[in-house]
């Protein structure tokens, strides 16, 4: 055996070292993975399987790559074949090392956003929770990416070298690069600031430049907002730490929604406002926490009257501002069409020249 080995050439013999080193690997994370999985079916919890499918492809090649590591002695390699070596070797494993690092970031946020449950009624918590875990992450993944970066590079004795040189230039660049790109900077710590004051979440409910709507995303320099219309607005992040919006959705998702409505100054309020909670609470959008009618304003020819009602989310609040305008003006024109109203003038009698009578409206 011994023999037969020795009259195999050097090339095939790494070959073959190479060969077994990388299925000896991929088998082992085969059999790691299906212990791991079979382990994760008998769990109640989905934090394992979350796990283990964000880091099986990354796990794989980083084993396969420190298998080759840990062969390369017994390859005989000379002077030029082991510096080429240690080379790849320098790029491939921090590479490896990286996006494994980001895998086990993305499974962390996976399992975050996973016991976050947003579709529950107070859902405060969860998008609070969300809201953080999807900023921290982001921020995270590129400090992740970015020291990846440098520490391929630094591999290269050539650009290890000016980065030594760059370090003690780093102020001056730093003000460089500041200067160049103030408004993605700006946006960038208004990204980082908006993680920790949280002055919107995901799917709070806003309404900025006059716009209605939900926050759908939110990145380190931007925020996407979903219209009631289906229209996405991008907005800076800064804008929302610099200027007034509306937050309706800030402590709790409860609203107090109004209705108004124009009517003759004879109207019978009181009439009204029964048949008002009748409808109000036949309407299964109505939270049952409060509603109430009043009349807020006296106008010539006509009454202001305003009905206010809970709801449990802002949805929710505005179709039931709409079935109660549309019950309430439906009832008022069947039955109290006396509520409508109407312009009124004085008649008063005036003689004519001739001795005639005349009438005449003021």
């Amino acid at each position: 055996m011994a023999s037969i080995l020795a009259d195999i050439p050097e090339w095939v013999r790494s070959i073959l070292i190479v060969a077994v080193a990388v299925l000896v690997a991929l088998m082992t994370h085969y059999v790691v993975m299906k212990v791991a999985a079979r382990a994760a079916r008998r769990t109640v919890t989905q934090t394992d399987d979350i796990i283990i499918r964000h880091m099986h492809r990354a796990s794989r090649w980083l084993l396969v790559a420190l298998a080759l590591v840990i062969v390369q002695p017994a390859l005989k390699l000379d002077g030029q074949e082991l510096e080429l070596w240690r080379r790849v070797a320098g790029l491939v494993i921090p590479g490896l090392i990286g996006w494994l690092a980001v895998k086990i970031l993305s499974a962390s946020t996976d399992i975050i956003l996973f016991k976050a449950d947003i579709s529950v009624e107070d859902n405060l918590r969860a998008r609070r929770r969300r809201t953080r875990a999807s900023i921290l992450h982001r921020i995270l993944v590129a400090t992740v990416i970015l020291a990846t970066f440098c520490l391929m590079l630094m591999s290269i004795p050539a650009v290890r070298t000016v980065g030594v040189t760059l370090i003690a230039s780093a102020g001056l660049a730093a003000l460089a690069i500041g200067a160049a790109a103030q408004p993605a900077l700006k946006n960038l710590i208004a990204g980082l600031q908006m993680a920790f004051t949280e002055p919107i979440r995901l799917d709070d409910v806003v309404i900025i430049d006059n716009e209605w709507g939900r926050i759908e995303d939110i990145r380190l320099t931007f925020v996407v907002v979903r219209i009631w219309d289906d229209r996405r607005l991008v907005v800076p992040v800064s804008k929302f730490l610099e200027e007034s919006f509306q937050n309706w959705t800030r402590e709790t998702s409860q609203l107090l929604g109004a209705v108004v409505w124009y009517l003759d100054p004879a109207a019978d309020i009181p009439r009204l406002r029964e048949k008002l909670g009748e409808i109000i609470a036949a309407n299964p959008r109505w939270d049952k926490r409060f509603f109430n009618m009043q009349v807020t304003d006296s106008k010539t020819d006509a009454i202001e009257v305003r009905a206010l009602m809970t709801a449990k989310d802002a949805s929710t609040a505005f179709d039931l501002r709409c079935d109660v305008r549309e019950a309430v003006l439906a009832y008022i024109r069947t039955d109290m069409p006396e509520a409508l109203p109407r312009h009124r003038g004085d008649l008063s009698l005036l003689q004519s020249p001739e001795g005639s009578l005349s009438t005449s409206k003021a």
